[in-house]
Formats: structure tokens, C-alpha cells, sequence
């Protein structure tokens, strides 16, 4: 029998990430925040600020914050609903399946910029047809390809801790309250501060939502990555690779 190409995996499992009760309600609150993210810089925002860019980074905040979790649950559930002993009889590469899972992270996490992009659209027409647009409609097109980028590191995070842990809920309060304790200390403890600047995402990645980044904030957001997301998932997938099936 032919083994399944990684297209029909990666399909699969962009399947069981938005098939699911949790992953759907998760899809809806991301863009439901992205129309609100927006209304905000409509409404509230300076006048100035009342520009498409604006409009475009503020529909980021639900992906930043719960798409992460999809990509948590998409590896946790198969272990709780024990799901795993059909998904490895059928690719025993566990690998391949590992692989699958980041692939369709990446996929959601290009469709999630999206929505908000034409969500941000939306409401900068909008805004226009409430005299409330003072800002202009250009952005630069690169924006696009950072929020793509934060999108996707955000995700294959989210997946790395998942296959770490290998339970939902342990898994979702680490991956808040670790970098959230990495961040407290930087911003609290002197001897931490500096190093924050290359290690703290919740710096490194801000980067990514202006325009214009330099090499320095590439090479810090390149280091931070590799602590949050490279060595999680290196270690992921040999913890899955080992895990028994029971």
C-alpha cells in the first residue's frame, strides 16, 4: 500500500483542526476579535492612527493570541480522545504526522492574516463612510509577509508544546505563564533586562507588526524563535516519536 503524500496528511489535519467543536469556536472568536480589534482603532483610536495598517495589525490580536492554542489542541486531542492509535496504524512515521500538523498550522495561520486583512479592509470603507477615516489606505506589502510569519511562529508554537506535554490543559498554562514569567523578569530584574532584548518574544516579535526591521531585530526575533519554537519543537517530536500508544 502506498503511504499517504504529505498534501493528503496535511490536509487531513487541517481537517481535525477546524472539524472539532473547539476548533471551530476558536476560528470564530479569532476573527470575532479581529472585527473587534478594529471597531476599536475606528472608534477609539487618534485620528491619525485611523489608517488600513492600523486597522490590519490591530485584526492580528486574536491570532496571536488563540491560534496558538489551536495548534496545542490539534496534537493534545488525539492523545485525550485516543485518536493516536488510528492515526499511527495508518502512518506508522510519526514524523510525517508531526510534519502534517505544523504544515496545516502554517496554512491556518496564512488564512487567519487574511481574514483580518479583508477584515481591515472592511472597516477602514467603512470608516470612510463615517467621516471617521483620517488616516490613509496604503500599507506596505511586506507587513504582510511579518504578520504571515508571526501568524505561523505563533502556531507551530503552539504545536511544539502540545507534543511536549501531550495534555490540554497543562500544555495551554505553560505556554501562557512561561514566556509571561520570562517577560516579568526582564522587565523587573536589571540582570534580566538585556538579554529580554534577544530572548523575550513578547519583545523580539513586535518587530514584525511595524515596517521597515532592520537586521538587528531579524537576528533578535531569529534567536527568540529558536528558543520558543526550535528547541520545543525538536523536543516534541522526539517525545512523540517515543511516546507509547496506549
Amino acid at each position: 500500500m502506498t503511504a499517504p503524500s504529505m498534501r493528503r496528511l496535511t490536509a487531513v489535519e487541517l481537517r481535525k483542526m477546524t472539524d472539532t467543536r473547539s476548533g471551530r469556536w476558536l476560528l470564530i472568536i479569532v476573527a470575532l476579535a479581529a472585527v473587534a480589534m478594529v471597531g476599536v482603532v475606528i472608534f477609539a483610536a487618534k485620528p491619525g492612527d485611523r489608517t488600513l495598517k492600523e486597522m490590519f495589525v490591530a485584526s492580528q490580536t486574536g491570532v496571536a493570541i488563540l491560534l496558538p492554542i489551536l495548534g496545542i489542541l490539534a496534537v493534545t486531542n488525539e492523545w485525550s480522545q485516543r485518536t493516536t492509535l488510528t492515526t499511527f496504524a495508518l502512518v506508522p512515521e510519526r514524523h510525517r504526522v508531526a510534519g502534517a500538523k505544523m504544515f496545516a498550522g502554517a496554512v491556518l495561520a496564512a488564512a487567519a492574516v487574511i481574514v483580518g486583512g479583508v477584515t481591515a479592509v472592511v472597516g477602514r470603507a467603512l470608516a470612510g463612510m463615517l467621516g471617521r477615516a483620517d488616516g490613509g489606505w496604503t500599507f506596505p506589502p511586506s507587513l504582510i509577509g511579518t504578520l504571515v510569519l508571526a501568524a505561523a511562529i505563533g502556531v507551530l508554537a503552539g504545536v511544539a508544546f502540545g507534543m511536549i506535554f501531550m495534555n490540554s490543559p497543562l500544555a495551554i498554562v505553560l505556554f501562557i505563564l512561561v514566556p509571561t514569567g520570562w517577560t516579568a523578569l526582564g522587565e523587573t530584574v536589571k540582570a534580566f533586562n538585556r538579554p529580554a532584548d534577544w530572548l523575550d518574544q513578547n519583545r523580539t516579535m513586535n518587530a514584525l507588526y511595524g515596517t521597515g526591521m532592520t537586521g538587528e531585530e531579524w537576528a533578535k526575533v531569529g534567536t527568540s524563535t529558536a528558543l520558543w519554537l526550535l528547541l520545543p519543537l525538536i523536543t516534541g517530536v522526539i517525545r512523540l516519536a517515543r511516546r507509547d500508544l496506549k
